[in-house]
C-alpha cells in the first residue's frame, strides 16, 4: 500500500534513537486498483542477542503463515495478497524502534506486528501510535505494555493493542504452586532493572504487595543491571534470611549465572520460580541436574485444549509441527507468534477498509475470536487496548535424557489440564 503524508512531516530521532517523534499524520493510501491489491505487514521480534529465545521459531511460524495464506485473504468481495516483512530488534529497545519506523516509513506497511517482552513490543508500538498505523502485539505481561508507555486507564491508545496475561495472573498462578509446595513462606526477589523487572518489583502494581498480602515475607536487595556477573550480595541476603523461595524476572544468562553462583555458595532454596528465563528448554539443558525440578508460568503448550482458527491445527499439532521441521523441542512463544497472525489474518478479513488505518483498527478492538492459545477479545479488558489469556504453572521434570515441562497448576485455568505434581528441588 503506497501512503502520502498529509500533515506536517518534519520527523526526528530522540538522542540515542529511542523514539521517533512526528506531529501526528494522517496516512492515507493512493494504491493504484490492481485485480489482486497487496497488503503489507510488518513483524518486529528479537531474533539476535540475549532475548533470541523468544523468536527461535519465528521461521517456521512466518514460513507456514505465507504457505496458508499464499492465496490471499478475502475482504468484501476483494482478495488480497500478503507481504509479510520481518525485522529483527536485536533484543535492544533502540534497535525495535529504529526498524519499526522503517517498516513504517520505509516498507510502508499497512499493520504492523511485534513480540517478545517491552524492550521490543512498547518502542514498536509506540512508533506505531505515533505515526498512525495499527499495530497488534504479544509476549508480554499487559501491565509493563501498557503502564510502560505511560497509558491511562479509561483513555488507553489509538491504533496498538495487545494480548497476553498480567502481573495479577502471574502472581496467582505462583502462589498456587508455593501454596502446595509446604515451604516456609519466606521470598528471595530478584528483579533487573529494566522494564520487565521494574513492573514486577514496582511496589504497588508488581508482586511485592500481593505477595505480602498472602502472608509472605519478602527479602528484596534492590534491582540488579542485566547482564550482572555477580549476584553475590543477592545469594547472601537469600541466604541469611533463610529464603526457602526465590522468584523473579530474568533473561536466561542471568539466571544461569545466579544459579550457577548460589549453588557454589550453598544456596540451595527449596523451591525457584523464575519467569521468562525459565521458559526455553534449551535454558534448562544447560543447568544439568540443577535444571530438575525449577518452576515457572506456562503461557502455551501441546496439553493447551485450543486450535487455530486460521489453519485448524490444535496446539499439540502446532508444536509437533515444530519439532519435526527444526528437530529441537517446542517452545512457549510459538503458540503466541502463530495467535498474532491468526488475529491480523481475522482482521484484515473483517475491516471495512483496507484503505482506512481507522477501520482496521476498529476491527481489532472489535475481534472476538478463538485461537490457539485460547480466546480474545479487547471487549473484555482489564483496560482498554488489552486482551487477556490463560495462564498456568509448570514445573520441568527429568524425562528420559531430558526434561519435560509439566503443567503441575490450573486453579485459575481449570480447562488446562494438570499433567504432572509439583515436587520440591
Amino acid at each position: 500500500m503506497k501512503r502520502s503524508i498529509i500533515a506536517p512531516t518534519r520527523r526526528r530521532f530522540m538522542a540515542g534513537g529511542s523514539a521517533l517523534l512526528a506531529a501526528p499524520a494522517i496516512l492515507r493510501s493512493t494504491r493504484a486498483y490492481a485485480q489482486s491489491p497487496t497488503l503489507r505487514v510488518g513483524h518486529v521480534s528479537p531474533r539476535t542477542g540475549p532475548l533470541a529465545g523468544f523468536a527461535e521459531a519465528d521461521d517456521y511460524v512466518i514460513g507456514a503463515i505465507r504457505e496458508q495464506l499464499a492465496g490471499g485473504i478475502e475482504n468484501n468481495g476483494k482478495s488480497w495478497d500478503i507481504e509479510i516483512i520481518s525485522k529483527d530488534s536485536q533484543s535492544n529497545p533502540n534497535r525495535a524502534s529504529e526498524v519499526a519506523a522503517d517498516l513504517i516509513l520505509g516498507d510502508e506497511v499497512d499493520i504492523i506486528l511485534a513480540a517478545s517482552t517491552p524492550d521490543t513490543v512498547n518502542p514498536v508500538s509506540d512508533q506505531a501510535e505515533i505515526m498512525e498505523v495499527p499495530c497488534i502485539t504479544t509476549d508480554c505481561p499487559w501491565q509493563p505494555y501498557f503502564f510502560g508507555r505511560n497509558g491511562v486507564p479509561g483513555e488507553g491508545f489509538d491504533y496498538t493493542y495487545h494480548f497476553f496475561w498480567g502481573l495479577e495472573d502471574v502472581i496467582a498462578v505462583f502462589l498456587d504452586m508455593w501454596g502446595m509446595s509446604g515451604v516456609e513462606e519466606n521470598v528471595g526477589l530478584l528483579f533487573p532493572n529494566d522494564a520487565d523487572g521494574n513492573a514486577w518489583g514496582d511496589p504497588e502494581r508488581g508482586l511485592p504487595p500481593e505477595l505480602t498480602a498472602a502472608g509472605y515475607t519478602l527479602v528484596d536487595p534492590g534491582r540488579y543491571q542485566p547482564l550482572s556477573d555477580d549476584f553475590s550480595t543477592y545469594i547472601a541476603a537469600f541466604r541469611d534470611a533463610g529464603c526457602e523461595i526465590v522468584t523473579g524476572n530474568m533473561i536466561p544468562p542471568d539466571f544461569t549465572t545466579f544459579w550457577a553462583q548460589a549453588a557454589q555458595q550453598g544456596f540451595a532454596p527449596k523451591v525457584a520460580t523464575i519467569g521468562k528465563a525459565l521458559l526455553f528448554p534449551s535454558v534448562i539443558e544447560s543447568l544439568g541436574a540443577r535444571g530438575d525440578g525449577l518452576t515457572s508460568e506456562v503461557w502455551w503448550s501441546p496439553s493447551h485444549p485450543f486450535s487455530s482458527s486460521l489453519t485448524g491445527e490444535s496446539a499439540k499439532e502446532l508444536a509437533d509441527g515444530y519439532v519435526a521441521a527444526s528437530g529441537r523441542p517446542w517452545t512457549q512463544p510459538i503458540g503466541f507468534k502463530h495467535a498474532l497472525f491468526e488475529v491480523m489474518a481475522d482482521v484484515i478479513g473483517r475491516a471495512g477498509d483496507l484503505e482506512d488505518p481507522r477501520a482496521i483498527t476498529e476491527a481489532i478492538a472489535a475481534t472476538d475470536l478463538r485461537t490457539v492459545v485460547g480466546p480474545l477479545s479487547w471487549a473484555a479488558g482489564p483496560v482498554k487496548n488489552v486482551a487477556k489469556t490463560p495462564l498456568v504453572g509448570g514445573q520441568w521434570q527429568r524425562e528420559g535424557d531430558g526434561f519435560d515441562l509439566r503443567i503441575v497448576a490450573n486453579d485459575h485455568a481449570p480447562d488446562i489440564p494438570v499433567t504432572g505434581e509439583l515436587d520440591l528441588l
